[in-house]
């Protein structure tokens, strides 16, 4: 349908509005990661990631899948290339596997590992996409764990080396560079909860993860701006969108519990990297956990570091109200349980259950969650424009008659698409917005279990099938406009 002939449903309360038009410069794509689709594991020197130990221990993935194959994106990189093209992406934000460019996280660089970015690049630019470069994306060197991950300083320091050998080589033409992607995920999941790579149950680790990756982003930062110095610079975060008890969007300022997880979830990444210094009350909620002393003098300097855009990741909301105590603490905080804890210091803190509908996931649906927390960002930190970097859905889906009917990814995307448009026609400095995600992948923790796709993978054969969504954000594409 033409921009032209689109009609126009504007300000409906489900968000299922069409006809919304998108500025010519909002840019408009998709993203993956480079553990969840490449595959070739062991291919042209590449060094095994925390991931690869992880998901090849037993209990850790459901059905014990493992990234070994995935979508083989590594060997069918130009055919997938043709297939962003045929959907029109505007941008693709990818990531760069750290093993593949150092196989141990440090020594000489695998240049085989690097040909392969630098022909994604190309391919990229080639085809009129623009490509948005994350350097992290949670695969870690299995030597650099060994030596204490992102618990030992010394990783940090890693991490700005490897930058420099990426932005040496590749510099010259990524225009848009991403330092770290969820680093909460890698931090609290990591080593606090144990639901993700490399597994740990640790509240002190989970602490000093956090800080040590703020300082591999300052760092890298640093880097960027004397490598690629033209480049745009930026880093992702997946915000906690928090509602209290009674489901309303929570003020940190006057809810106990809002405030502890605003502060472990969200500021304990957005104050130093974009204020300087941590939250005090982040440091008094968890000073029986840790002293801090890990913090050394002049690192809150080097943290933060100005930024061109803030990358913001968000799928739902979370509720939370403090425990009582008494009765069984609840804990739905949409991260999957295996019994540690993400939120070192509030224990006292309980995830309380929220309306559906739901993903596959189990995660509520909330488009104004979306419109919530880009004008607060807006509003915190007015200086700094904003991009959806992930948002999308797992859902079940089924291949008929060469065709996937998606309508509720579809009506997913429809509905965040429109609480995106509001944000910006309230002033909002929202830059662009790519889907999560291009191809269905190795979802981490659920294996092959939960499709996020626009487009279908038979992880048996490798055939792509661009689902109905994908069509329908083709659309979206072509004409800057939210289609019927």
């Amino acid at each position: 349908m033409t921009l032209e002939s689109s009609p126009l449903i504007k300000g409906s309360p489900d968000y299922r509005d069409t006809g919304l038009v998108f500025p010519a410069d909002f840019l408009l794509g998709a993203a993956t990661a480079s553990y969840q689709i490449e595959g070739a594991a062991t291919a042209d020197g590449r060094g095994p990631s925390i991931w690869d130990t992880f998901s090849a221990t037993p209990g850790k993935v459901v059905d014990g899948d493992t990234g070994e194959v995935a979508d083989d994106h590594y060997n069918r990189l130009e055919a997938d290339l043709d297939l962003m093209a045929e959907l029109g992406l505007e941008a693709y934000r990818f990531s760069i596997a750290w093993p593949r460019i150092q196989p141990t996280g440090t020594g000489p660089v695998n240049q085989p590992g690097l040909d392969f970015y630098s022909r994604l690049v190309d391919g990229l630019i080639a085809r009129g996409i623009r490509p948005i470069a994350t350097l992290y994306h949670w695969d870690l060197p299995q030597a650099l764990e060994d030596a204490g991950g992102w618990t030992n300083r010394d990783t940090a320091h890693h991490f700005a080396t490897y930058v420099r050998h990426v932005a040496e080589a590749l510099g010259d033409r990524v225009a848009v560079w991403t330092t770290l992607n969820e680093p909460w995920c890698s931090a609290f999941l990591g080593y606090g909860s144990g639901a993700h790579a490399p597994g740990r149950t640790d509240g002190v680790a989970a602490l000093r993860a956090l800080h040590h990756l703020n300082l591999a982003h300052g760092l890298a930062v640093k880097v960027l701006r004397e490598v690629a110095p033209r480049a745009q610079v930026s880093v992702t975060l997946n915000f906690h969108v928090i509602r209290n008890e009674d489901g309303a969007f929570g003020q940190a300022g006057n809810d106990e519990a809002v405030r502890r997880i605003d502060a472990l979830a969200n500021r304990s990444f957005t104050q130093p990297m974009l204020v300087g210094g941590y939250p005090s009350d982040l440091l008094e909620d968890t000073a029986s956990v840790t002293d801090w002393a890990f913090v050394l003098p002049g690192d809150t300097e080097i943290i933060h570091q100005p930024l061109d855009f803030l990358g913001v990741n968000y799928y739902a909301t979370t509720r939370v109200r403090m425990w009582d105590g008494v009765a069984p603490r609840q804990r739905a905080d949409g991260h999957k349980d295996v019994g540690g804890s993400a939120w070192p210091g509030s224990d006292d803190v309980e995830f309380l259950p929220q309306e559906g509908p739901y993903t596959a996931m189990g995660w509520n649906i909330a488009p104004d969650g979306l419109e919530h927390l880009l004008l607060t960002l807006s509003r915190e930190h007015p200086t700094l424009p904003l991009m959806v970097t992930e948002n999308g859905a797992a859902f079940e889906d089924e291949v008929v008659d060469d065709r996937v009917k998606d309508d509720e990814r579809l009506d997913y995307l429809r509905r965040h698409f429109t609480a995106a448009h509001r944000a910006l026609e309230q002033g909002v400095d929202l830059r662009g917005y790519l889907v999560w995600s291009l191809l269905d992948n190795f979802e981490w923790g659920y294996g092959y279990s939960k499709r996020f796709g626009i487009v279908h993978v038979d992880y048996r054969t490798q055939k792509r099938t661009v689902k109905d969504s994908g069509r329908w954000y083709s659309r979206l594409i072509k004409g800057h406009v939210i289609p019927e």
